[in-house]
């Protein structure tokens, strides 16, 4: 079983420890480092290897999204998730553009913030319903249903749908009394199918077409 390694980036020291202690509750996870700001993280991270930097925007000096955009220049293989309160659009995108593969909003079930992890480790852009919500409503919506849509069996369209409204894989397993490997399985028929490589571009292509 591959292991996950994650660092945290937060400032509040209750989130900090709360967080890390629940990611090394999991088997296939590991809390590699926490760190109270953007600087000490810039000047640990070359010491630690992390698959996965969980990070918050409001940091004193250097934010989270200045961070990002340096570090991931300088660390291509690392993800960046982010882990905030923050619900600006102009923070949204921001981040996005410079290099944030993910946004999970703070207060959101443990089991959708590991889902996320796991998600964009395995190259999904894992984000919270507000969020995804936010990026799709940006986008045009006056295109007609995409003929990729076609092929979806009927159970594709139930996860997709699922999917829209933010619940975690295991969330979509429990309501359709499925595995969350059938689950996953059938996620990445519908990458395939609507020719997409992460959660996000296949929203984004579900809410065109309306």
């Amino acid at each position: 079983m591959q292991i996950i390694k994650v660092a945290i980036v937060e400032d509040d020291q209750d989130i900090r420890e709360l967080t890390a202690g629940l990611l090394n509750f999991y088997n296939d996870i590991e809390c590699v480092g926490v760190f109270g700001s953007a600087e000490d993280f810039m000047i640990s991270i070359p010491n630690i290897i992390a698959n996965v930097v969980l990070m918050d925007i409001g940091l004193p000096g250097m934010n989270g999204i200045e961070c990002i955009k340096s570090s991931s220049k300088l660390f291509p293989n690392i993800e960046f998730l982010i882990y905030s309160d923050h619900l600006d659009t102009q923070d949204v995108f921001q981040a996005l553009t410079v290099g944030a593969n993910g946004y999970v909003l703070k207060g959101s079930s443990p089991e959708k913030l590991v889902d996320a992890i796991r998600d964009i480790h395995a190259g999904g852009s894992p984000m919270s319903r507000q969020i995804s919500r936010m990026v799709a409503a940006s986008f045009q919506k006056n295109e007609t249903l995409h003929p990729d849509f076609e092929n979806l069996t009927t159970q594709e369209w139930e996860v997709l749908k699922g999917l829209d409204k933010g619940y975690a894989y295991k969330e979509i397993a429990s309501i359709r009394f499925v595995s969350e490997h059938t689950v996953r399985s059938q996620v990445r028929s519908i990458y395939e199918k609507l020719h997409v490589h992460s959660r996000t571009d296949a929203l984004n292509k579900y809410h065109k077409k309306h």
